[in-house]
């Protein structure tokens, strides 16, 4: 090879190695649903805090599916046959305890089973759809609630501290304004990872735990209800971690995967009003 070549062949083959990471971590990047709406909740600041948080520690594009305030909704996209097959993970944060269309429910569930698409369940979405006739939904939850305590501040006890999700999570966590969903049912598929007791009903209930259901990996917790319990680092790590553990992600020592990493954390700005306010939901017809 002649001699004038040779230099920029190598400049070229720097140049390739030097991009290399940053194919690879493109090619890792997942694509996320966000469902969310209903009653009750701050829904739009919280669609910032889930976005922004998990993107800023997973490596994840998001679309989001927001539907209204009703809790008879059924959220549109769901209508869709193929609605999950674009994405990695959906993250429900949806509020709709009125809808009981069977039918409806059950093919939000074979939907993630079928493809084998992960889930995780934040808060109200424990409670969605707890009045229809079949336990789809809560079997791929991995616990059964339909309702929760006043609101009181809770001491969140951590289960297992040497599971990856938990890893870098408190051994005591403390929330100054909580609202405890009260687990009526755990089914055997589920791991609690994280309990706190109950002031209304006098005994421990499991806040956060993962389950596996039809080989699907679904992440959970019931933490979630104010603003300030999402907008932390705590949280916002402890479900980045969720995330990573259900697409297979994460270390065991609680670390991304390489090409799973985010943008790196920073401030969210929750620039448009923040009721946190209880609201009274629409009552179901």
């Amino acid at each position: 090879m002649p001699h004038r070549l040779i230099r920029p062949l190598l400049i070229l083959l720097f140049v390739a190695c030097l991009a290399a990471p940053s194919l690879a971590e493109e090619k890792a990047k997942l694509k996320g649903l966000l469902i969310t709406g209903g009653c009750c909740h701050d829904y739009p600041n919280q669609i910032k805090i889930i976005t922004q948080g998990l993107s800023q520690r997973v490596s994840i594009d998001w679309d989001v599916a927001l539907a209204g305030e009703d809790r008879n909704i059924q959220v549109p996209v769901y209508q869709n046959h193929d609605w999950i097959k674009p994405y990695d993970i959906v993250v429900h944060n949806e509020c709709y305890g009125g809808v009981t269309d069977v039918d409806f429910i059950e093919g939000i569930v074979a939907a993630h089973t079928e493809n084998k698409i992960p889930a995780i369940f934040i808060h109200c979405s424990m409670h969605s759809y707890r009045n229809a006739k079949t336990d789809e939904w809560r079997k791929l939850i991995g616990q059964r609630s339909t309702s929760h305590e006043g609101k009181h501040p809770l001491d969140v006890v951590t289960l297992e501290s040497d599971h990856p999700i938990m890893k870098g999570f408190p051994q005591n966590w403390k929330v100054e304004r909580g609202e405890l969903y009260k687990i009526e049912k755990t089914w055997d598929s589920a791991t609690p990872l994280a309990k706190a007791y109950g002031v209304d009903t006098k005994k421990d209930h499991v806040v956060i735990w993962t389950n596996e259901y039809k080989g699907t990996k679904t992440f959970s917790t019931t933490l979630g209800h104010y603003n300030e319990t999402m907008n932390n680092d705590d949280w916002l790590g402890l479900v980045a971690r969720g995330v990573l553990w259900t697409v297979d992600g994460l270390n065991e020592d609680g670390t991304p995967k390489a090409g799973f990493e985010g943008t790196g954390k920073q401030e969210i700005d929750l620039s448009t009003p923040n009721p946190d306010k209880d609201k009274k939901p629409t009552p179901a017809k």
